[in-house]
C-alpha cells in the first residue's frame, strides 16, 4: 500500500474534506455510522466507511440496509473492504486517502486490561496523523454540540486546535465554546504556607490573571469566530485530568485537545501523560486535533 507523504505536509487541520469512520459490526454501529453521515454532510466531505476484516455476504448485507434505513446517498459514500491489522491498516488508509477527520466509537471507560493493553479508538488516538472524533454516546440522528471545550495548554499546536474547535462550531451552529487552561504548581501551597493568608491570596490572584493573559492572547490571534462566543477559563489541577474533570462537571458535549507530540508508549500509561487522563475515563465525544501544520 503505497501513499503520497506530501499530500499530508503541512495539511491544515481544517477544513474537512474528507471523513472517514471505522466501521464495527457491533450494537453501536447504526449510532457511529449515522453521526459521521451527518457530520459528512455538515462539513460537505466525502465520506469513506471502512471495514478491516472478512467481507462477507452477511456484513455487505447488514451494511447496505443501514445505509438504506439512514437515507445515506450511496453516490456520497465509498466503501472500503480490507483485512490486516485493524489499528496499522486503518492509519495507512486513513493515509492513503488523505483523511482529514477520523470518527470512532469509543466507551467512555474501559476495563484495565482493555487499557493498558489499547483498545483500538485509544491506540489510534495516539497515533493517527488525521484528527480523530471518539464518540461515546453515538446517535443515529446525530449529536447536538451546544457545549464545546478546548484545552488551552500552552503550546504551538494550540492555536491550531482552538482554530479548529471555531470552525468545527461554526458548522454545527454551536454558540459558545470555553477555551480553558490548566494550571498545576505543586509548590505553590509550601510557598504560599510560608506567607500570610493575604499574601498568599494576591500570590494566586496574580498567578491566575497571567494565565487568564496567555489564554486571552491564544485566542485573539485565532481565526474570527462571529457570533460564536468564546468564554476564558483557569482551571487548578493537573494537566489532561482537571480538564477532564471540568468538562464533566459543565457536561460538556465535546472536549477538544491537541494531538501527542508524539507516538505514546507503555510509560505513558504507567506515568500518566496528560492526554491518558483523558483516554481512560473519556468525559464526553472527544475531538483530538492533529496540527499537521507544526509537526511534519
Amino acid at each position: 500500500m503505497e501513499f503520497d507523504l506530501e499530500k499530508l505536509k503541512k495539511r491544515p487541520s481544517y477544513p474537512f474534506e474528507t471523513i472517514a469512520v471505522a466501521v464495527a459490526f457491533s450494537p453501536r454501529l447504526e449510532g457511529v455510522v449515522g453521526e459521521a453521515w451527518r457530520l459528512s454532510k455538515v462539513f460537505g466531505a466525502k465520506l469513506l466507511l471502512m471495514h478491516i476484516g472478512d467481507r462477507t455476504r452477511n456484513k455487505e448485507d447488514k451494511l447496505n440496509n443501514l445505509l438504506e434505513k439512514l437515507k445515506v446517498d450511496e453516490q456520497q459514500v465509498r466503501i472500503i473492504w480490507n483485512e490486516g491489522n485493524a489499528v496499522d491498516t486503518l492509519l495507512q488508509l486513513c493515509k492513503l486517502h488523505v483523511v482529514d477527520l477520523l470518527v470512532l466509537g469509543a466507551l467512555r471507560k474501559e476495563n484495565m486490561l482493555n487499557f493498558y493493553l489499547g483498545s483500538l479508538a485509544r491506540n489510534i488516538s495516539r497515533r493517527a496523523k488525521c484528527s480523530v472524533l471518539l464518540l461515546t454516546e453515538p446517535d443515529p440522528a446525530g449529536t447536538r454540540y451546544k457545549k464545546i471545550m478546548v484545552s488551552g495548554v500552552e503550546n504551538p499546536k494550540t492555536i491550531h486546535t482552538i482554530n479548529t474547535a471555531i470552525y468545527f462550531a461554526e458548522h454545527v451552529k454551536a454558540k459558545e465554546i470555553t477555551v480553558a487552561t490548566e494550571v498545576h504548581h505543586p509548590g505553590l501551597a509550601m510557598t504560599a504556607g510560608d506567607n500570610t493568608a493575604p499574601e498568599a491570596s494576591k500570590m494566586k490572584k496574580e498567578m491566575k490573571e497571567e494565565e487568564l493573559n496567555k489564554v486571552h492572547e491564544m485566542v485573539e490571534s485565532c481565526r474570527k469566530h462571529g457570533d460564536i462566543e468564546i468564554c476564558e477559563k483557569v482551571i487548578q489541577g493537573k494537566p489532561g485530568y482537571a480538564i477532564r474533570q471540568y468538562a464533566t462537571s459543565k457536561k460538556a458535549d465535546l472536549l477538544v485537545i491537541n494531538s501527542p507530540e508524539g507516538k505514546l508508549g507503555i510509560f505513558d500509561r504507567i506515568f500518566t501523560h496528560d492526554m491518558e487522563y483523558i483516554l481512560e475515563d473519556l468525559p464526553c465525544n472527544v475531538l483530538i486535533v492533529h496540527s499537521r501544520v507544526t509537526t511534519e
